[in-house]
């Protein structure tokens, strides 16, 4: 029977239901080759110029990292490689870590202007400070 707290918010189940599944719960059936697939976890705080978006991606690499921004959309792409540790005469005998891909997209209030915006990873914490584009200034056509 799977029980879920009455005090918990819609966002957070569904949060556990995607991790359910991502953590392969009915077993492994993936190829040794494939990602698994996952939802990173955001906060967005926003000032009057910017959004700050955070998003967990543990043991990605600074270069794996892919940041697309489309008008207000936002979409992130990245992926955790493996690393075969093993050294000469060892084997492995049990094995959990995985290749994992992290693939997370959301849409903003205002459109972001690209240019002006900075990314940041540190510590596994993806850091987006984006900067939110100016109102166009209001302007007249001439009649000809």
């Amino acid at each position: 029977m799977f029980l879920v707290p009455v005090n918990r918010n819609l966002s957070d189940l569904s949060r556990s239901l995607d991790r359910f599944f991502d953590d392969s719960f009915f077993g492994d059936n993936r190829d040794a080759g494939s990602a698994a697939l996952r939802s990173p976890a955001l906060d967005v705080s926003e000032s009057e110029t910017a959004y700050t978006v955070k998003l967990d991606m543990p043991g990605v690499a600074k270069d794996a990292v892919k940041i697309n921004i489309d008008g207000r959309r936002i979409s992130i792409d990245a992926e955790q490689r493996k690393e075969d540790e093993r050294k000469d005469g060892e084997r492995v005998i049990y094995r959990e870590r995985t290749v994992s891909r992290f693939s997370r997209s959301f849409t903003l209030p205002q459109e972001i202007s690209q240019s002006d915006s900075s990314a940041n990873l540190d510590h596994g914490v993806l850091t987006l400070k984006l900067a939110k584009r100016a109102a166009s200034a209001a302007s007249q056509l001439a009649v000809s």
